[in-house]
């Protein structure tokens, strides 16, 4: 709960300014424009923080995704170029105020959020975020594949909808002047109702996704956005780091003499203790049953199995399934039932399991056996 806190406290940020994002062209129509003080509020207030949306964004999916995420010192670092934004227009105001004072830089009426070089850096900032928030995910979707037996539960796939959301939100500059060299008008000041409009509907879709969709995360890790980077896996006591290869998901390269030695130990600790049974087992249970390092029991999964943690463990599971099938148990109980007995925590990832390791939907394997 502490982590869906923390998002929530980016995500209203989000929310905030995106609404700062609107209001020039609201109150604009409101004749804030035309008439003092409310001209100056508009042109040295800066409403639109271009350069402070992607970073927000970039945190709040962090912030979702890993319970161990805390702002630090680092992270300043992300919000420069707005900070000398806001340092400019700072500057615009003091010349024009107090020592020009009289319209200076503001004497073609123009407010300096609108300048196209403005525009268009904040637009490369927002996408280049959108990208990291994109790599982001993606790697801690490998992460979980490799580290928990129920990856299908903690992968959030509204997460990635939210931020392709978000792309489109930043598409729209690029359709508005597309759609305008064909008809002028619609870059007009009136013209552009139908922008904020769709812009809007975007900013209160993403804000009822995020607040409508809990997340509670149970893994610490850091992860670097960059390529052919290694997931820090990061243990709850924090006395030992583990390594995780997030590259690659299996390995198919011969297997050395010590996978081999770890492959059968952990085959005959599975099968003795079924561990395939507990719905939340891990990469870092097992390893602490086997009293070693969670990236020794990785790659020897990944090579020696040429399967994921979480893969290798539902290949156990469906084993559990068919052979519950060949006692008659589903004739005395529900698919579902045999199904949780084996370890699976949703249907959904039971047939999606299921199907992948058969071919076949349960009830047509059935099918197939009885024929």
């Amino acid at each position: 709960m502490i982590t869906e806190s923390k998002s929530n406290y980016w995500l209203s940020l989000f929310i905030f300014l995106c609404s700062l994002y609107i209001a020039p062209w609201m109150l604009g129509f409101a004749g804030w424009y035309d008439n003092q003080p409310y001209r100056d509020i508009l042109f040295y207030t800066p409403f639109q923080h271009l350069l402070l949306i992607g970073p927000v964004i970039y945190f709040y999916t962090q912030s979702l995704l890993n319970p161990s995420f805390r702002w630090t010192r680092k992270n300043f670092i992300h919000f420069i170029p707005s900070i000398a934004y806001l340092v400019y227009i700072l500057g615009l105001w003091i010349y024009d105020k107090f020592i020009f004072k009289d319209y200076f830089f503001y004497k073609d009426g123009l407010d300096k959020d609108f300048e196209s070089w403005y525009q268009n850096i904040g637009l490369i900032s927002m996408m280049i975020y959108f990208i990291a928030s994109i790599r982001y995910y993606n790697l801690y979707r490998k992460l979980m594949y490799q580290v928990v037996s129920y990856a299908d539960n903690v992968l959030f796939k509204w997460i990635k909808t939210y931020l392709y959301a978000f792309l489109v939100m930043l598409s729209l500059p690029i359709v508005l002047d597309i759609v305008s060299l064909f008809y002028p008008e619609i870059d007009s000041y009136t013209g552009t109702w139908w922008f904020f409009l769709f812009f809007s509907i975007i900013m209160y879709y993403i804000a009822i996704t995020g607040y409508s969709n809990p997340i509670i995360t149970k893994i610490p890790f850091e992860i670097s956005v960059f390529p052919n980077q290694p997931a820090l896996l990061l243990q709850p006591n924090k006395s030992e780091e583990v390594i995780i290869d997030i590259e690659h998901e299996t390995f198919h390269q011969q297997e050395s003499p010590e996978t081999t030695i770890w492959k059968s130990k952990i085959e005959n600790l599975i099968a003795e203790k079924k561990l395939y049974q507990n719905p939340e087992l891990t990469l870092t249970d097992l390893a602490k049953t086997l009293e070693t390092n969670a990236s020794v029991i990785s790659k020897a999964v990944n090579q020696g199995f040429g399967l994921n943690f979480n893969d290798f463990i539902n290949q156990y599971r469906i084993d559990a399934v068919k052979k519950a099938f060949d006692a008659g148990d589903h004739k005395k109980s529900t698919i579902l039932g045999i199904a949780f007995d084996s370890g699976f925590n949703s249907k959904a990832t039971f047939n999606r399991a299921f199907k992948k390791n058969t071919g076949l939907s349960p009830k047509d394997f059935l099918r197939s056996v009885k024929s």
